[in-house]
């Protein structure tokens, strides 16, 4: 199967030497080799604005995978092939002239092209222009962006609109790395090919849901860039909004890229404004203050390194969205995002509404109603609350609450969990787009997250302090209470 689909890449990486490619891209890419995805006639050129050989920068690429991979990942051969892929080049990403040496690069070669900017977005319309006028790509060209794309609306179709002036939106993969994680994806087969939820995923049978994406880490040197962008504009019009559509959405046809998209749009379309007189009940901001965090001490916000003392940035945010359609009428979705929680963790909470009658002791009753909770990370998998006798013969009828777990890492064995970028350059190196964003759904986020934003400023209320190491400001919990719910950690 494999070698039906593999086929010779040409892999332009520009930003080689920044954190992303570092960090992921490389890594990923060496997972693929290992699992003998990418052909044997592939090639990976490396471009960034420092001078170095080719020679010293696959030296260089040695050393950073025995340093970022499991040693149980390290296959010699392996390690030694990846690597023979890789060229380098110097180049200013603005100079035209810059580019004829890629178009040498290509000369003669028919394999598949691939353009990864792993750059700040300000960056692309320069790439872009550069590469059409050196003539180094053609209607087949894929090319690679990552989100966000822009501060607000305006700003990402500027961006969008540069892209545009050279490559066609079906050239065009821009990433989210969370739709390339295995839980997301299991999302859109745990709900079209399970008639058991399937039929129960409605206003009917669900009461609300809960989406948290929490991360332990303050800032990491990020200070200048966060302040900019906030939590909203870095979390939630990324991935939290694409988690909400492939919950919310309806079925699609079929599982082709433009399909799957479209549902996805129609959710960003219903979704009900955050209008002034909804902003305190459901929005709260918080800005951590010093805490512990894994038992050390750690500053605030507003002293971590480049700080500026009067910053009104949000490092925390819960919402409350509704989506106005037939099939979500009347179910919220409580959605809270920050920095300096107690844990790293990304999950969704389905809770399933309650049998009409209720017959058994009166006292229990409030664990009368299923949840169905799907872990992203960490401990990939999903579990799904119900209810059973207590055993024993003293018990009588007397009900407990237990899993039905499903653990990635338990079930499928030995086999490792590909990370998200694996997936993604995968489907690139494929020419499927069904993991990646189309242009309406970034700018139809983009709508919905900006009148929030502009809301807020309008309504002139600051953040809510909380303290590193809890988990946000009591005002959302106070959010959530008003409606006589709970976050699922607190029940």
């Amino acid at each position: 199967m494999v070698d039906e689909i593999r086929t010779p890449c040409d892999l332009i990486l520009f930003g080689a030497l920044g954190d992303l490619a570092q960090r992921k891209l490389f890594p990923a890419l060496y997972q693929l080799e290992r699992a003998g995805l990418l052909d044997a006639s592939s090639r990976i050129l490396a471009l960034a604005r420092k001078q170095a050989s080719a020679d010293d920068m696959r030296g260089q690429l040695t050393d950073l995978l025995r340093q970022r991979l499991p040693e149980s990942d390290i296959d010699e051969a392996v390690l030694d092939s990846f690597v023979q892929k890789l060229d380098y080049q110097y180049l200013d990403f603005s100079d035209p002239d810059g580019f004829a040496a890629l178009t040498e690069w290509r000369q003669g070669r028919d394999a598949n092209l691939i353009v990864y900017m792993a750059t700040p977005p300000s960056m692309y319309g320069y790439i872009a222009r550069n590469l059409r006028d050196a003539g180094c790509c053609t209607d087949s060209t894929r090319v690679v962006v990552e989100k966000p794309i822009g501060h607000d609306l305006e700003s990402s179709r500027v961006i969008n609109d540069q892209l545009a002036e050279v490559f066609s939106e079906q050239q065009l993969y821009r990433i989210d790395h969370y739709l390339g994680k295995e839980t997301v994806q299991n999302l859109i087969a745990l709900r079209f090919a399970n008639n058991l939820f399937a039929s129960q995923w409605d206003q009917n049978h669900i009461s609300h849901v809960e989406i948290t994406v929490a991360e332990s880490v303050g800032i990491e040197g990020r200070w200048g860039y966060f302040d900019r962008a906030g939590q909203v504009r870095d979390m939630v019009q990324n991935h939290l909004l694409q988690l909400l559509c492939l919950i919310a959405m309806d079925p699609p046809s079929d599982l082709s890229a433009d399909s799957i998209r479209d549902e996805k749009v129609k959710v960003l379309k219903a979704l009900r404004p955050i209008t002034p007189d909804l902003m305190a009940t459901h929005l709260v901001r918080g800005q951590y203050t010093a805490g512990t965090s894994n038992g050390q001490p750690v500053p605030g916000y507003l002293d971590e390194e480049d700080a500026v003392a009067n910053s009104t940035t949000e490092t925390f945010v819960a919402l409350k969205a509704e989506i106005d359609n037939w099939r979500w009428s009347g179910v919220p979705f409580y959605i809270r995002t920050g920095k300096r929680l107690p844990e790293k963790l990304s999950q969704i909470v389905i809770h399933f509404k309650p049998a009409p009658h209720y017959i058994f002791d009166s006292d229990q009753k409030h664990l009368a109603n299923n949840k169905l909770i799907i872990r992203l990370q960490p401990d990939e998998g999903m579990s799904l609350n119900i209810l059973t006798k207590d055993q024993g013969l003293d018990k009588g009828m007397r009900l407990r609450q237990g899993p039905l777990e499903l653990t990635f890492s338990e079930a499928f064995g030995n086999d490792r969990i590909p990370d998200a970028y694996e997936r993604l350059l995968w489907e690139v190196m494929k020419g499927n787009q069904y993991l990646f964003v189309r242009r309406d759904e970034v700018e139809f986020a983009w709508r919905w997250v900006d009148q929030v934003i502009r809301n807020w400023q309008d309504y002139g209320s600051h953040p809510k302090r909380y303290a590193a190491g809890t988990w946000g400001p009591v005002a959302s919990v106070a959010m959530i209470t008003r409606d006589g719910r709970s976050w699922y950690e607190d029940v």
